[in-house]
């Protein structure tokens, strides 16, 4: 394949507007590249809702073990218009540089493990094992669609897995922190606020419930050497009617950031029993419920998977490639659910444009990437990085 073909696919990934949905169009385009190779390629569509379908295709000899290379379809909404000087769904080419919403987070790592998958095809490449590509929804969102597939079982026989979200290409994520998105609900009793005495105030409350989670979690101060400590915000607070009713209703939503030395499953345990602890208080009822956790993953920099990446990204790029870790998390923590054991690094294209306007990828490091993802996939099934 020609370097404008490549170009081309990443062009018509960016051109398809899967905004927080819409990846149905995007799985099905991919499955179409691979329409030459319907007897080579095993391409399946696992539908999560109505215009939104994960893809997964499994390429080579499925009696040895199996890499998974992994991409999100969905981008991030590109925000006010006229802050962009590149339409966010065109594609454009400027200045050796492929500018779009999904440019780099991450649509040119989706794409460069297409082509490769689809050039080891073409050119008849005999594989030791087998490659899988799980292309999935949701990621930005809530990482539901990997969770879907790792339900599924797709993710049971992988040895290995190489997310392709944006790094750069002299760096790999092989840790990352976990994420738990929570919300703590307050009801009160709604009265006129001159006659306050007789209402409950679910503000106040919160305002309770925040002082003393920050406390807590300011305990919690065990550092990682590479993700640093945890993390915790409250960045949403809403309640009321008006300036002169006592507020019955309130919501405060927090974001954590955790890391191995606390698990999720330890954070949930101190919000739940503070929560337990302040509703035995009088005029307190709160409850508390979560969206989308992950967990944080846990890795070593001297891992094989992590060295063999290095290894070959040195000889693509020409550069040293340094071990990292992620402050984000990615669809790793739900791949990493699965029955089989494997390692997992984040390793892929990209700049630091990602959810900004003008998102852009450099030409000739999304060609390296096609590159690199090709070899990387080779030198793995033929039995290095184990």
């Amino acid at each position: 394949m020609d370097e404008t073909e490549k170009i081309t696919i990443l062009q018509k990934l960016i051109q398809i507007k899967s905004v927080n949905g819409n990846e149905a169009a995007v799985a099905r385009y991919i499955a179409s590249l691979f329409e030459p190779y319907q007897q080579s390629a095993k391409v399946e569509f696992v539908t999560y809702s109505p215009g939104r379908d994960n893809l997964v295709i499994t390429i080579g000899n499925p009696n040895g073990k199996q890499l998974g290379l992994s991409g999100h379809e969905d981008v991030v909404d590109p925000g006010e218009l006229s802050t962009w000087h590149h339409d966010p769904f065109a594609g454009e080419i400027a200045a050796g540089n492929v500018y779009g919403r999904g440019a780099s987070d991450m649509k040119s790592g989706l794409a460069a493990i297409v082509i490769a998958m689809l050039e080891l095809l073409a050119d008849g490449t005999p594989l030791n094992g087998s490659i899988r590509l799980l292309a999935t929804v949701g990621e930005e969102t809530g990482e539901y669609g990997a969770a879907q597939l790792t339900k599924a079982g797709y993710a049971d026989q992988l040895a290995a897995l190489v997310i392709a979200e944006p790094t750069g290409l002299d760096k790999i994520a092989y840790t990352a922190r976990g994420v738990i998105d929570y919300h703590v609900d307050s009801i009160g009793k709604s009265v006129h606020s001159a006659q306050s005495a007789k209402g409950i105030n679910a503000i106040d409350n919160l305002i309770v419930f925040y002082n003393e989670v920050t406390e807590i979690m300011q305990r919690l101060d065990k550092i990682d050497p590479v993700l640093g400590g945890l993390l915790h915000n409250v960045d949403l607070i809403s309640g009321g009617e008006q300036i002169n009713t006592i507020p019955g209703e309130a919501r405060l939503s927090a974001n954590v950031r955790t890391i191995p030395a606390y698990p999720n499953q330890m954070i949930y345990d101190i919000l739940e029993k503070l929560v337990h602890r302040l509703n035995d208080r009088a005029g307190f009822q709160l409850k508390i419920s979560y969206s989308y956790p992950e967990e944080a993953v846990p890795g070593r920099s001297n891992a094989p998977l992590v060295k063999l990446a290095q290894k070959i990204g040195h000889r693509v790029i020409g550069n040293r490639v340094i071990p990292v870790g992620a402050g984000g998390a990615s669809d790793a923590s739900e791949f990493l659910r699965a029955k089989s054991r494997f390692s997992a690094i984040v390793y892929g294209p990209g700049t630091n444009t990602s959810h900004e306007p003008d998102e852009y990828i450099e030409i000739e490091q999304f060609l390296q990437a096609t590159m690199l993802y090709r070899n990387l996939a080779l030198a793995f099934l033929a039995g290095e990085g184990n």
